[in-house]
């Protein structure tokens, strides 16, 4: 028996793990590909914040980028590396949202370093840019960090059955409370109205005789690795996904693609590939994450008869599935998200401490009982 079963092991579920292992809760943590085997073994794992005008989103961002930030490097020194990150425009519309950016942020700015400015494209060297302190994770070690004291289970999850006030994985395990940490690919609860972006990443490690100390972000992200390596990565396909797509992945076109918009920020030369890194990474289509509890949707529309027709719904009416929570929809801000929102979902679980209901998950199912 387990006081929480989290079903997947990327940076959210072990985030998650971490919390609930600090509290002295017992964790049993499941996922077929193993710790970091997915998109968050394929991120860049930057420590940075939103670089845009305004909105709600960048506010959450923000605030993670900072607890962040300070939660690495306090907990996790040796899987966190502070790096000058240069944020540079694609266009000549981001420069004017860089120009606004700089003139309302509160963080300190930095020059960006002499050395890379001779290392920049001409087209680069024409673009406004911001640069701030910011961080870089290992990813794998992390994961695996944060994971210490979970039981790890490295199989799918095929069956999640709620039976005399315990979930039951597999026919095989026992758990008081579920985390849903699923990513893009199946919840396992089929509810019509949670529906998640899947974006395939790719990231490649490269030796090159080009040098760079610093974090760079442009069409991709390119940053430094022990061994004097760079990592060049993205968030570039919107049209793959290895559970819908009958080919599989083309690789070689997928370096090809990356080498090619990481040469219109930098130049790169005596180029090899190293290593290659893909997996799916999950967004929202209002791009705030989801976290909390899922609604019952049948038996909420069943019992809430006035659903349909109040103007702002009042969440604590909705009929909820008993002790199951999910934590998802982060897309490339992954791992500055996770901390932060793992706080937010254990301090719930285990403090009954309410949820923003602007991530809360019970937010598309108001949309979608309205559309009925």
């Amino acid at each position: 028996m387990y006081d929480v079963a989290i079903i997947g092991a990327g940076i959210n579920g072990c985030s998650v793990a971490y919390e609930l292992i600090k509290e002295g809760k017992r964790v049993i943590l499941f996922d077929e590909e193993g710790i970091a085997g997915g998109g968050s073994g394929a991120a860049g794992a930057f420590i940075s914040p939103k670089f845009s005008k305004s909105g709600e989103l960048k506010e959450m961002i923000n605030s993670a980028f900072t607890y962040s930030y300070d939660f690495y490097a306090k907990n996790f020194p040796n899987s966190f590396q502070q790096a000058q990150l240069v944020h540079i425009a694609k266009d000549e519309a981001e420069d004017e949202t860089l120009r606004i950016y700089k003139k309302n942020t509160t963080l300190a700015l930095l020059k960006m370093p002499d050395n890379m400015k001779t290392q920049l494209s001409e087209n680069a060297k024409k673009r406004e840019y911001v640069s701030i302190d910011a961080g870089i994770v290992n990813a794998q070690s992390v994961c695996n960090a944060m994971a210490c004291g979970a039981k790890l289970v490295q199989e799918k999850v095929e069956s999640l059955v709620y039976d005399d006030a315990f979930w039951i994985v597999n026919e095989s395990y026992s758990a008081k409370h579920i985390v849903l940490a699923t990513g893009a690919y199946d919840m396992l609860i089929p509810e019509p109205y949670i529906k998640l972006r899947g974006v395939w990443g790719h990231r490649i490690d490269v030796k090159t005789t080009t040098k760079n100390e610093n974090s760079m972000h442009q069409f991709v992200s390119i940053s430094p690795k022990q061994g004097g390596h760079l990592a060049i990565g993205a968030t570039h396909n919107v049209h793959y996904h290895p559970q819908k797509n009958t080919e599989p992945y083309d690789i070689e076109q997928g370096r090809k693609e990356l080498l090619q918009k990481a040469s219109q920020t930098i130049i790169l030369e005596n180029v090899t590939v190293v290593k290659d890194y893909t997996g799916l990474r999950s967004g929202s289509f209002d791009y705030m994450p989801l976290v909390g509890p899922l609604v019952l949707s049948k038996e909420t529309l069943f019992t809430c008869k006035n659903i349909l027709h109040v103007k702002k719904p009042d969440f604590k009416e909705y009929m909820y599935y008993p002790n199951l929570s999910m934590i998802n929809g982060s897309g490339g801000y992954g791992f500055v998200l996770a901390p932060y929102l793992a706080k937010t979902l254990t301090e719930h679980i285990l403090h009954g401490k309410a949820i923003s209901e602007r991530i809360s998950p019970a937010r598309f199912f108001a949309r979608w009982a309205k559309k009925l």
